[in-house]
C-alpha cells in the first residue's frame, strides 16, 4: 500500500513536467500554474478522497485504543475513569492535529477546485500560505501537549519546573 501510494503521488507529481501543462494554452491554467483546471481537480478530489479515509482510519483505531485501555484497566484492576482519561488525551491530541490539517490544507483544496487563472495570485498565496504553515504548527501542538517537552521548555526559558507539572507520574499513553 505504502509503495502504492508513492508510486501515485510520483505520478501525479511529474504529470506537469511530462507536458501535462497549460502552458500552450493559458486559458487551461489552474490557479497553480503550470497544472491545468482538470489535474488540479484531480489532486483536490483525490486530496479530499484521501483526508475521508485517513480520517475514517483513525476513527476506527482510537475505538479499538479506547476500548484496549478500558479492558487494559479492567484487568489491572485500574479504575477505569483514570486509565480512560490519559487515553482520551492521546485521542484529544490526534483530533486536533487532524483538526489543524483539515483547516490549514481546505482552503486551498477547495479553492483550487473553485478559482481558474483568471484570479489574483494573492488568492492562492493567500489560500496556500496556511498549507504550508502546517508542517510549523505539528511540533508546537505536540510540544504543548507532552510533559516531558514541557518541562524541558520550563527548564530551558526559566531555569525552573513548575509544581503542576513535576508532580504528575508519567504514562505510556502521554502524548
Amino acid at each position: 500500500m505504502l509503495v502504492m501510494l508513492w508510486g501515485t503521488s510520483i505520478c501525479l507529481g511529474l504529470l506537469p513536467v511530462m507536458g501535462w501543462n497549460c502552458l500552450r494554452d493559458e486559458s487551461t491554467c489552474s490557479v497553480v500554474r503550470p497544472l491545468t483546471k482538470n489535474n488540479a481537480a484531480i489532486l483536490s478530489i483525490s486530496f479530499l478522497f484521501m483526508f475521508a479515509l485517513m480520517l475514517q482510519l483513525y476513527i476506527q483505531i482510537c475505538k479499538i485504543v479506547m476500548r484496549h485501555a478500558h479492558q487494559i484497566a479492567l484487568q489491572h484492576h485500574f479504575l477505569a475513569t483514570s486509565h480512560y482519561v490519559t487515553t482520551r488525551k492521546g485521542v484529544s491530541t490526534l483530533a486536533l492535529i487532524l483538526g489543524t490539517f483539515a483547516a490549514c490544507w481546505m482552503p486551498f483544496t477547495l479553492y483550487s477546485l473553485i478559482a481558474d487563472y483568471t484570479y489574483p495570485s494573492i488568492y492562492t498565496y493567500a489560500t496556500l500560505l496556511p498549507a504550508t504553515y502546517n508542517s510549523i504548527i505539528n511540533p508546537v501542538i505536540y510540544a504543548f501537549r507532552n510533559q516531558e517537552i514541557q518541562k524541558a521548555l520550563c527548564l530551558i526559558c526559566c531555569g525552573c519546573i513548575p509544581s503542576s507539572l513535576s508532580q504528575r507520574a508519567r504514562s505510556p499513553s502521554d502524548v
